[in-house]
C-alpha cells in the first residue's frame, strides 16, 4: 500500500520510520518532508497552509492512507476535505481539532464535562486581563488562545509580567493571530505527563506515556519551546493511574466530543500536570506530540499502520498496540538562539556515526540536504533517540550519540530524564 505523511519535522520522520517497518507498506511519501526524511521516504512538495494544495497532491499520488503530522492542516480542515472525497485520512475533523486550535474552547469543554483542569479566565482585552488577574495568585500562566507552535505559553512570576505577556500576545507581537484572545490560568505544580490515546470516535486504546521537557534550559529555565527532549519507560505510569486517566480524562473527552456533534478520531494527546490534587489537564494536542513521538514509537512493537486503519475504520480495541518494556530517550539538538532568532544553513557532521550506536536512531526535525551533506534548516534540528533495557542505559546511548554530532551553535539540554533518575 501507499502512505502519504503530511509534515516536515522530527515527529514525521519518526512516523515514516515506523511505517516503513510494516510489511504492508510499499511506498511512503512525505510532504514536504526534510533532508533526513528523504532517506526513508519520497519527499514531495506541498503547502501545508493550503487545503487545496494537499487535496491536489493526494489526487495526484492516490495514497491508500494519509497521516497528518502537524496541527495546522487539522485546524484548516484537511480531514474534512479528504473525508468528503472518500479518501482515508488519519486525524480529527476541524471541529474536533478545536481542542487544540482554541485553548478557550478546550477550557470551556473541560468545564462542561467535569474534567479536572486549572482555574482559568478567558480575556479579549488588556482591561479584561487586568480585572481577571485580581482573582489569581502568582505565579500565573498566560496562554495564547490559538496555535503557537509550543511558544504561546508564558509562566509569569508577577502580575506586571503577566500584563506584559498578555499585551504582547493581544497586540500580535508575540505569536501573531494566535494571541488575539488569551487565557489566564493558575500555575499548577507537579510533574508534567504526556498521555496519548488512539480513538475511532467511540473506543480508545492507550499508548505508553512520555514526559516532555518544554523549557529551553537545563533545570527547566528559560522560555518555553516546542520541546527539547522526551523520554518513556514502563514505570512512568502504572496500570492503576492509566485506568484512572482513561476513565476520568480520555473517555469523557471522546464521549463529550461525540455528544457535541464533533466525533473525535485519531490521536488525542492529553498534556497533564500530576499535582497533589490529582492529575489536571494542561492542554490537548490533536495529533502525535513532538518530540514525544520519537521515544514512544521507539517502544512500539506492533504495526502502526494497523492501528491507524483501526481508527479510520471504527474498530479500535485495547489490543491495537504491543509495547517493549525497554526505556527510550530523545534529546533535541537545536540551533543557537532557539526558540528566538536563529541562523540556518549550518553544516552538520557526525549523524552517520551517531546512527551506528546500538539502539540509536537520529530523527531529522529541521534539516536540508545538499550534495550528500546535511544542513540546519530550523530551530529544532535533530531528535537523537535511543532505546535500551534501562533508562540510564538509554540516556547514556542518546548522549553518546549527541556527542558525535556537530554544527555551529548547536544547543541541547543535558538533563533530559533527570527527574526520573532522582526518584
Amino acid at each position: 500500500m501507499k502512505v502519504l505523511v503530511l509534515g516536515s519535522g522530527g515527529r514525521e520522520h519518526a512516523l515514516v520510520w515506523k511505517l516503513r517497518q510494516s510489511t504492508r507498506v510499499e511506498t511512503i511519501y512525505c510532504a514536504p518532508g526534510n533532508g533526513g526524511i528523504g532517506g526513508d521516504a519520497e519527499c514531495v512538495s506541498v503547502d501545508l497552509k493550503s487545503v487545496e494544495s494537499m487535496v491536489a497532491l493526494a489526487a495526484q499520488l492516490k495514497p491508500d492512507v494519509t497521516v497528518v503530522g502537524p496541527e495546522l492542516p487539522l485546524q484548516l480542515g484537511v480531514v474534512d476535505a479528504f473525508t468528503q472525497r472518500g479518501w482515508p485520512i488519519f486525524g480529527p475533523t476541524k471541529a474536533a481539532a478545536q481542542l487544540e486550535s482554541s485553548k478557550s474552547f478546550a477550557k470551556q469543554f473541560l468545564q462542561r464535562h467535569h474534567i479536572p483542569t486549572a482555574h482559568y479566565a478567558i480575556c479579549n482585552s488588556l482591561a479584561e486581563v487586568k480585572s481577571e488577574l485580581s482573582r489569581f495568585s502568582t505565579p500565573v500562566v498566560v496562554k495564547a488562545d490559538g496555535l503557537a507552535a509550543g511558544k504561546g505559553v508564558v509562566i509569569c512570576a508577577s502580575k506586571e509580567e503577566a500584563m506584559n505577556a498578555a499585551a504582547d500576545m493581544l497586540s500580535g507581537k508575540l505569536v501573531g493571530e494566535a494571541g488575539a484572545r488569551v487565557v489566564i490560568e493558575e500555575c499548577l505544580e507537579g510533574d508534567e505527563l504526556s498521555f496519548l490515546v488512539l480513538s475511532d470516535g467511540e473506543r480508545i486504546a492507550p499508548l505508553v506515556a512520555a514526559q516532555d521537557h518544554k523549557r529551553v534550559g537545563d533545570g527547566d529555565i528559560g522560555p518555553n519551546t516546542g520541546g527539547m527532549g522526551a523520554y518513556s519507560f514502563p514505570a512512568l505510569l502504572d496500570d492503576q493511574m492509566t485506568h484512572w486517566l482513561l476513565q476520568h480524562v480520555a473517555i469523557p473527552v471522546v464521549e463529550g466530543m461525540k455528544a457535541e456533534g464533533a466525533e473525535y478520531k485519531g490521536i488525542l494527546y492529553c498534556g497533564l500536570m500530576m499535582t497533589a490534587r490529582g492529575p489536571m489537564v494542561l492542554e490537548f494536542n490533536c495529533r502525535f506530540g513532538d518530540p514525544e513521538t520519537q521515544p514512544i514509537l521507539m517502544r512500539l512493537e506492533s504495526d502502526l499502520i494497523e492501528a491507524i486503519e483501526a481508527s479510520i475504520e471504527g474498530r479500535v480495541s485495547d489490543g491495537d498496540f504491543r509495547w517493549s518494556q525497554d526505556a527510550s530517550v530523545c534529546v533535541v539538538m537545536a540551533s543557537g538562539g532557539y526558540p528566538g532568532t536563529i541562523e540556518v544553513g549550518k553544516k552538520i557532521s557526525g549523524i552517520a556515526d551517531a546512527d551506528k550506536i546500538d539502539g540509536v536512531k537520529v530523527f531529522h526535525a529541521g534539516t536540508s540536504s545538499r550534495d550528500g551533506d546535511f544542513y540546519t534548516a530550523g530551530g529544532r534540528v535533530l531528535g537523537v533517540t535511543a532505546r535500551a533495557a534501562t533508562l540510564p542505559t538509554a540516556l547514556r546511548r542518546a548522549y553518546e550519540a549527541v556527542a558525535k554530532i556537530k554544527f555551529d551553535g548547536a544547543h541541547f539540554r543535558k538533563d533530559i530524564a533527570g527527574r526520573a533518575l532522582k526518584t
